[in-house]
């Protein structure tokens, strides 16, 4: 081992190494990813061009500038075509000829590229995706970021389609018919206003479940009720037996004027909520738990007797108020026990529609305001389209053999088809006798 001293720069133990030179083959991780996606888009687009050429060269019968007796066509210069790819947007040099059309191959596959890029972006949108959450989608996966314009653009054409499935004709009866609306809010003069949504959902004589209509409304009153009724009725809504929904203003008499032959059924849920709101906080448990037992009964009288006792309670609780309003709808609520038994607990309320409002109100939230009532419907059709589209609509909903074998009882009783119906003097749809 020889004993000759190091050399004044070799590091030693006690000497780390000389950083400098570390810091000179620093790496900029983000300028290279930038340059390789800036070659990579560059070598895609050359590629693109160059395919263009060939086509171009093909149709032509010879390459630019050369004479040739195979020759058909000549070139007319080029103009500017953008695609997007998973490398980013590169811009093709699509050439054009004198005399024949330029159709290629890479501009055919662009459009059906890009008309199922649009359909998913309006698939997103109508899914409940935000139009901001929609741009940063495009962008993760495209590479470019679509505009808000854009995708509004997109959605016109996709109304169109609303709009048609919104006017189909309605084949084949409904015997049970559930409606409801929703307010939502627009935008008017600068200042913010409701817009009224009117649903109408139907059970078919199959016992599937079908969105009917959805309507705008100016206001959720007896006028537009009564266009709506009519709407469906044109559209050839048939054999309505029975129409459920909440007390709303008009509703019952539109009802009754369009579908006089069908019977009103009040929703429960609807009618124990207006009890409960005239009832302190802390008898609120006991109290509906009282009013329940009354559609627990195993038929109309037994309902009506318990209906009474139940108001006779209220009044001994002090809950006069309680008792005036169950006296007064109770008879309303009860209209189902003339229908299948099978068929109470899913006709008497209108949970069936309660559900789609949420939905609709869950998707419209991220709206807020829209610019106008029409607006407004299309984005509420085309949740409630894309309901209908999934098992929503496929699976069934009631066992309609029970209704049949209802009638077929009825009718061997010699007491006609159906239920007949009383009209009330007001001219609701009256009871069932």
């Amino acid at each position: 081992m020889s004993d000759s001293p190091l050399p004044p720069d070799a590091p030693t133990a006690a000497t780390p190494p000389h950083t400098p030179l570390r810091a000179a083959f620093a790496v900029d991780d983000r300028q290279v990813q930038a340059h390789l996606d800036h070659v990579v888009r560059q070598t895609v687009e050359q590629t693109l061009n160059a395919l263009l050429d060939a086509e171009a060269d093909a149709l032509c019968g010879g390459k630019r500038y050369e004479r040739s007796p195979d020759r058909v066509d000549t070139r007319a210069g080029t103009y500017d075509r953008t695609l997007h790819t998973t490398a980013g947007e590169v811009t093709l040099k699509v050439p054009r000829l004198r005399s024949l059309p330029f159709e290629t191959q890479i501009i055919e596959r662009y459009r059906r590229r890009q008309s199922s890029v649009e359909e998913a972006l309006v698939e997103m949108y109508l899914a409940g995706v935000s139009t901001r959450r929609v741009e940063d989608i495009t962008e993760a996966l495209w590479g470019t970021r679509v505009s808000a314009s854009t995708v509004s653009e997109l959605n016109q054409k996709v109304y169109e389609r609303i709009d048609a499935w919104r006017g189909r004709p309605i084949a084949g009866e409904y015997p049970y018919l559930f409606v409801d609306g929703i307010w939502l809010k627009r935008t008017w003069g600068g200042e913010v206003r409701n817009v009224a949504v009117l649903v109408a959902v139907g059970v078919s004589a199959a016992g599937h479940r079908d969105i009917l209509a959805v309507q705008e409304g100016s206001k959720e009153d007896g006028e537009s009720w009564l266009t709506f009724f009519r709407h469906v009725k044109e559209r050839g809504l048939r054999g309505v037996r029975m129409v459920t929904s909440d007390k709303c203003l008009g509703i019952v008499e539109a009802a009754a004027a369009v579908f006089p032959d069908a019977t009103w059924q009040r929703c429960v849920v609807h009618f124990e909520r207006n009890i409960l709101s005239t009832v302190p906080r802390e008898k609120m448990a006991e109290v509906a738990t009282m009013v329940k037992a009354i559609y627990a009964s195993e038929d109309r009288p037994a309902a009506e007797a318990k209906a009474e006792q139940v108001a006779a309670k209220l009044d001994a609780m002090r809950l006069s108020s309680a008792a005036k309003v169950l006296r007064a709808g109770v008879g309303e609520t009860l209209c189902y026990f003339a229908f299948p038994q099978g068929h109470w607990r899913r006709i008497r309320t209108n949970n069936l529609l309660e559900r789609l409002m949420k939905e609709i109100r869950r998707r419209t939230r991220v709206v807020g305001a829209f610019p106008d009532g029409h607006s407004a419907v299309m984005l509420a059709a085309a949740r409630l389209r894309h309901v209908a589209g999934t098992d929503w609509g496929e699976r069934a909903y009631l066992d309609m053999k029970l209704l049949s074998e209802q009638d077929g009882k009825t009718k061997t009783a010699g007491e006609g088809n159906g239920p007949l119906v009383a009209p009330a003097s007001n001219g609701s749809v009256g009871a069932v006798v």
